[in-house]
Formats: C-alpha cells, structure tokens, sequence
C-alpha cells in the first residue's frame, strides 16, 4: 500500500504518496495526451497537469515528482476523488513483477524502462472520443480535429490555468446534440461522427466498463456500433489498465513488432500475435517498450495520404 497524506482547503486538495512500483510518471502518462492540439493535458519535465470529468464532476489534477514521492493537487468538485485515485491513474495496479524474460532485447528494454507503467485513467468516454476520431485517418488528421472539436465544443477546466487555456474534456450530453455540420467542418465525416454520438448517447454505460473485470469492460465498449478490436484495445491501454491489449488493426504497429521481435521489416497483424504470445498478460508492455526504445520497421513502401478536409 502507498502512504499518504492529505492537506484539504475549500477549492483545492494536496495529497503525497509513495507508488507502490517505480514509476516514471511522466512516460507512464503521456499515452493518455493526443498529441499538441490536446488542451486537455500539459506534460512537462516531472509535471503533468490533466483536467478531467470524474462521477463527482468537473476536475483538474496537477501531479508532481517529489524525490521518491509523487505530490497531487486538484481542483473542482472532482478534487478527492482524483487524489484517491491518482495512485490507480499512474499504475499502481500494473505489477509486471511476473514479465516473462523469453528475449534479450526485450528484457533489456524492460529493465530500462521499468518505470514505464500501464495507465488506468478510468475515464472511458473521454479516452473513445479522440480514438474514434484516429479510426482510418492519419494521426495528424485525427489530432488536428480534435483540437479544433475541442476549441469549438469545450469549457475551461478548473484551477488557477486560465493562462494555459487547460480544457475539459468534451461533456458526453454536449457532443450527443452536436449535429454533425460541426464535426464535419472539424474534418470528421458521417460514419465516424455518428459513432461518437451514439457513443455520447451511452457515455454513462461505457464508463461502467472501468469497473469491470477487463474481459467484461471489453465486451461493454464492443457492443456499441463503430467500436470494433483496435478501438477498444487503445481504450483498454488507457482507460481500463489493461497491459496485455494489443491494436490489432494499427497500420504501422504490426511492421515495428515484427522488426523488434523477428529482424522482419514486414509483418501481419497475424504474425504480430504469435511473436507477442510469449509475453501472455503483458503483451501491450511490450508494445510500450519497442515504442520507447525508439524501434521502428524500415520505412518504405505506401504510406497513408492525408485526406483534404473540403
């Protein structure tokens, strides 16, 4: 268990723990940011600053490394509970004690990287919106719409960032009515815009899958429409805490696996799973790991053209 403390004011709670694993708290959270149109989250040196909407309303926590402490502060109605759960957030939960040692580079990369935890933001919509959006567009495309969704759609997070422009995430009941002339002029056609409304509409049975055991909470997020295995794998990575999801469908994860794991510049989502099941429940850790080794296949062949938005 983490030891604390808690300093409580009528706006703002402090609370210090000790994770119970190393963590490097700023790797650990980054998966959870969409890049630099996100307005949502602030990642710098040993700080992250993330607004957020917690069952007990709006909130923004500012999480800070204290030697071997991690320190966090929160504002909004949502302030304790994102100091009790914060812990959880930076994974906690994710004891990877077990990780099987069945390849050299992988298990040079692991203890490198031992700090690399799994997150568990157990925030399900606001992690489906910016996902959904990255369905069959380049990253960039996917990214530049929902900044500009942001923009259009979003409110102020709480606390003292007027200055940083700190957003909420998009409230569910509000992108439910937005008709889809908006999304449109954000860049995001019928198909992928309804999923998300007809996600919205159902926001607060999705969040329930956060409660869930995981094969359950997958199941959840899979019985809506337009959410298919890609789709939750990248939600279950973040939202759920899940180390062993694996994007089976992702353009560029398959070749990356392939190269790290067999020396094959090519691979299939096929030969992807067979080379990562070895590393059974921890597949999406390893997955993490090429990533932040910097491993990537050798670029050439098709890439994806980015679509004009008009």
């Amino acid at each position: 268990m983490c030891t604390e403390k808690t300093v409580t004011t009528i706006a703002q709670q402090t609370r210090t723990f000790v994770p119970v694993h190393p963590t490097d708290l700023r790797a650990t959270l980054a998966v959870l940011s969409r890049g630099r149109h996100d307005r949502t989250m602030r990642i710098l040196r040993g700080e992250v600053l993330r607004a957020t909407r917690t069952p007990h309303g709006p909130g923004t926590q500012l999480l800070r490394v204290r030697g071997t402490s991690i320190e966090v502060q929160a504002w909004g109605p949502g302030a304790e509970w994102l100091c009790d759960r914060a812990p959880i957030l930076i994974g906690g939960n994710d004891d990877h004690s077990s990780f099987a040692e069945v390849n050299a580079a992988v298990t040079q990369w692991h203890k490198q990287f031992k700090g690399l935890r799994t997150p568990c933001s157990q925030a399900v919509w606001e992690m489906l919106l910016p996902i959904v959006l990255e369905q069959k567009v380049t990253g960039k495309e996917a990214r530049s719409s929902f900044g500009d969704l942001l923009r259009k759609l979003g409110e102020p997070a709480p606390g003292p960032f007027t200055e940083l422009h700190l957003t909420l995430p998009l409230d569910p009941n509000v992108v439910a009515d937005t008709p889809s002339h908006v999304f449109h002029a954000c860049g995001v056609e019928r198909k992928r815009s309804d999923t998300i409304r007809r996600a919205a509409a159902y926001a607060h049975r999705l969040e329930e899958a956060a409660e869930m055991p995981l094969a359950q909470g997958h199941a959840r997020l899979r019985a809506l429409p337009g959410i298919g295995d890609w789709t939750v794998s990248e939600i279950a990575q973040t939202a759920l805490g899940d180390s062993d999801a694996v994007s089976v469908g992702d353009y560029h994860l398959k070749n990356s696996a392939s190269w790290a794991l067999a020396g094959e510049p090519r691979g299939t989502d096929e030969r992807m799973l067979e080379l990562l099941e070895p590393f059974r429940p921890f597949r999406g850790r390893v997955l993490r790991l090429i990533a932040a080794a910097g491993i990537t296949a050798p670029k050439y062949g098709p890439r994806l053209t980015i679509q004009p938005r008009w």
